[in-house]
């Protein structure tokens, strides 16, 4: 019940915080006959694969996991090519760590800390939630016949809103690890693809991104090895632009 109302209450936070940012920006100004909308806003579902780094050759990633991206994005021209880019994503990835040595894991179980051994060669498989506030720059060529191509690059806030582990070697499923997770990260994203225009100033977004977590996600605690496990997500962009 708990982790229900836990996952219920951030999707309501998530939706709550997108229609403020709608609703703020879905202001259109005309800044002179023949250019574009200052402000655009979109919104997108991206399918995701993720997976870990590592920069110890003790902790190594041990296969990828999907994830999904669900967000709004809105756009700031300053130029008919050129904007800047922000929003907000709910996001849910994951991955799979593997130790050649034993260390303790540490989850949250019934209000209560719980330890659990895990032995050489029994995988961790992590499930994050990420709420992320990207902050880009956009730029796009013109259009051309229905379709503008386009780039998005920029760096990522994120903070951890849920974490959970399983281990199956342990019949361990869908456990609290905020233990081991920390609370905040920091990526850069870069998203290229093309939209197509489908009438006024809606088009249809398909591109592919890349997003890298580039601080250390998990935490060193106890016996744990020392090391810097970092977060990657490939994903494909599918939105609607307005």
């Amino acid at each position: 019940m708990n982790s229900k109302s836990n996952r219920s209450s951030n999707i309501s936070g998530f939706l709550i915080i997108a229609a403020i940012i709608i609703t703020s920006f879905n202001l259109q100004a005309q800044p002179g006959q023949g250019t574009i909308s200052l402000f655009k806003f979109g919104v997108h579902a991206d399918p995701m694969i993720t997976w870990f780094g590592s920069d110890n050759s003790v902790v190594v990633n041990k296969g990828a996991r999907p994830g999904f991206n669900f967000g709004v994005s809105v756009y700031r021209y300053f130029g008919p090519n050129y904007s800047f880019s922000t929003g907000i994503n709910l996001i849910s990835a994951g991955g799979r760590l593997l130790s050649s040595d034993t260390t303790i894991f540490y989850i949250s179980h019934s209000q209560s800390l719980k330890l659990v051994k895990v032995n050489p060669g029994e995988a961790i498989v992590y499930k994050i939630q990420y709420l992320s506030v990207p902050l880009g720059l956009k730029l796009q060529t013109n259009q051309i016949g229905y379709i503008t191509f386009f780039t998005d690059l920029g760096v990522d806030p994120k903070v951890v809103i849920g974490g959970k582990a399983d281990i199956p070697s342990r019949n361990i499923k869908g456990e609290n690890a905020m233990q081991e997770i920390r609370m905040f990260n920091m990526s850069y994203h870069i998203i290229a693809g093309i939209e197509y225009g489908v009438g006024g100033n809606t088009t249809v977004v398909l591109g592919l991104g890349f997003d890298n977590n580039f601080l250390d996600i998990t935490r060193e605690k106890g016996n744990q090895p020392v090391d810097k496990i970092t977060h990657k997500l490939l994903s494909i962009r599918l939105g609607v632009n307005f």
